[in-house]
């Protein structure tokens, strides 16, 4: 029994952390896995350490997927990353997991939201395990006063700290911040494609292969297993019929043609802002008993970078630094009043010379460059509370050239999470005098590249679209895969939770698929080679 080339066991639409780490499981049980990517290939070459390499610089930061981010009146263009690896490909590297408490429901964080998770960390363990694994992640859990409990240690130990950590780090155990060592998807052995420590490393996709993001750690093995990549493929719309999704309708940028790609189940994993655009382009939502919060509950954490300024140039202020995290106060401190969980300080990289040249040309950006090398950042990151009026909509009036509606974003901040945020730069303005700073500025950051929530998980199928699964209710072969199924943020950076979490649903629909709970709706000759596949041997796991 022969298979047309767009028919699939599982199709998954994007390529990111979260529909790579889905696919392993099953591309390794022997199953037909296709995968749709809007964008192309990322170049690996040290090319990239150039200033054009920098994410927003660079040709996959496009306006060919633009959203409306609607302020009041005014509703400003944001362009968007379309490439093979998602944004994991320019991501820092970071793989912290969720505390044990991000788990439960903080009642003055997720209030009358009905944020939820559906199970607890135990139930993770395995997953966070198995991606560190896959990812060769370098870490060391000592001096993290809130680190979860962990099965195995990390594949790798980190790098010596900086100099420019060592002073932080010392620091912060005065005032009693503590420091920890950040876990980062970076590869430390010796090897051509070891880690340099250069400073093109966060917002850049790096040349070496030395970042560990998955694209180039996972996806050579699963293509060498069978997986069907088609990048340049643009999905437009889900048709479904009798509770079951039928097809994805794509355009083929490489083609110029339109084609119908079809499978017995389908993930999403197109991001917290493209999955629930795609959701409500096709109308799914209508299906889903929680569809009103289909969009909703977008989530993205209240961050800032406070920047430290030293009299004198710091030491290796243009190598690798992004070292430490400080989790003093991440379960709250005793002046936050009613605030919940806090958050986490995390050592950030000073930006390299060449990028503030970029954007802050002439001479702004000449004393820019002679700043530099006098500072370095800490990132502040404060979970923000799960409300129904940050979300994504479609402005049905306003086209892209696929026949798309454009996405609109509304968010803002609560006064809980603006106040939790500037507790946090308080800590940082300490931290950064007691290594010796003499001043600083803070940079709030406005963009939605920690943006989880808007297609929750949870156990009530009257508030989350999700189940624990991964399930989208009201369709029995489409799942959620990426961030935008994650029912709360944390305070942590979300790729490694993303990544198992995909893990974890990976191998549910790989059950799913060997089991009647899904019934096929397909033409004929698609189901009868379908159940063919599933009699086929997995292969061993290694």
């Amino acid at each position: 029994m022969t298979r047309r080339d767009d028919e699939y066991d599982v199709l998954i639409i994007g390529s990111g952390m979260g529909g790579i780490l889905c696919a392993w499981p099953l591309v390794r049980a022997g199953l037909r896995v296709g995968m749709l990517e809007r964008g192309d290939w990322v170049p690996r070459d040290l090319r990239n350490q150039d200033t054009s390499g920098s994410l927003e610089l660079t040709p996959f930061f496009t306006a060919d997927q633009a959203y409306g981010v609607v302020r009041g009146q005014r509703t400003r263009l944001r362009h968007s990353t379309s490439c093979v690896g998602g944004q994991a490909v320019f991501f820092g590297g970071v793989a912290l997991r969720y505390r044990e408490e991000d788990f439960l429901a903080d009642p003055i964080i997720a209030g009358d939201s009905g944020a939820c998770w559906p199970f607890g960390y135990d139930t993770f363990e395995p997953h966070y395990a198995a991606v560190e694994r896959l990812l060769d992640v370098a870490g060391d859990p000592g001096g993290d006063p809130t680190a979860p409990w962990r099965g195995a240690d990390y594949p790798q130990q980190p790098a010596a700290l900086s100099p420019i950590a060592q002073r932080l780090a010392h620091a912060g155990r005065h005032i009693g911040l503590g420091a920890s060592r950040l876990p980062l998807t970076i590869n430390y052995r010796p090897g051509p494609s070891g880690c340099t420590q250069c400073g093109s490393c966060d917002t850049y996709a790096c040349g070496l292969g030395a970042k560990n993001d998955p694209a180039s750690r996972v996806l050579p093995e699963l293509l060498a297993g069978g997986l069907d990549l088609r990048p340049r493929t643009v999905a437009v719309r889900l048709e479904q019929r009798a509770g079951h999704v039928t097809g994805v309708v794509c355009f083929d940028l490489t083609r110029g043609a339109w084609i119908t790609y079809r499978a017995s189940a389908y993930v999403l994993a197109a991001g917290a802002l493209a999955t629930p655009h795609l959701l409500l382009a096709s109308g799914l939502e209508r299906l889903n008993p929680a569809g009103h919060a289909v969009g909703r509950y977008l989530l993205r954490h209240a961050n800032a970078i406070v920047f430290g300024f030293f009299p004198r140039a710091l030491e290796g202020y243009d190598r690798f630094h992004k070292q430490l995290a400080f989790f003093g106060h991440y379960l709250g401190a005793a002046d936050d009043g009613p605030c919940g969980r806090r958050g986490l300080l995390q050592q950030i990289h000073s930006p390299p010379r060449g990028l503030v040249r970029a954007y802050l040309p002439g001479p702004l950006g000449a004393l820019g460059c002679a700043v530099v090398p006098h500072m370095t950042g800490l990132l502040a990151i404060a979970e923000d509370q799960p409300r129904a009026e940050n979300r994504l909509t479609l402005d049905h009036g306003v086209r892209d050239r696929y026949g798309l509606p454009r996405a609109l974003v509304f968010h803002t901040y609560s006064d809980r999470d603006r106040a939790v945020r500037a507790a946090l730069v308080r800590s940082a303005v300490r931290l950064l005098r007691g290594a010796g700073a003499v001043a600083h500025f803070v940079h709030a950051i406005d963009t939605f590249s920690h943006a989880v929530g808007t297609v929750r998980m949870g156990a009530d199928p009257t508030t989350a679209p999700v189940d624990a699964d991964g399930r989208f209710r009201g369709l029995a072969n489409l799942f959620v895969a990426d961030g935008s199924a994650l029912p709360s943020a944390a305070a942590v950076n979300p790729a490694l939770t993303i990544g198992a979490n995909a893990l974890r649903v990976g191998a549910r629909v790989c059950a799913a698929l060997t089991t009647k709970e899904l019934s096929d709706v397909q033409e004929p000759r698609t189901a009868a080679a379908s159940r063919v596949l599933r009699m086929r041997p997995s292969r061993p796991h290694s």
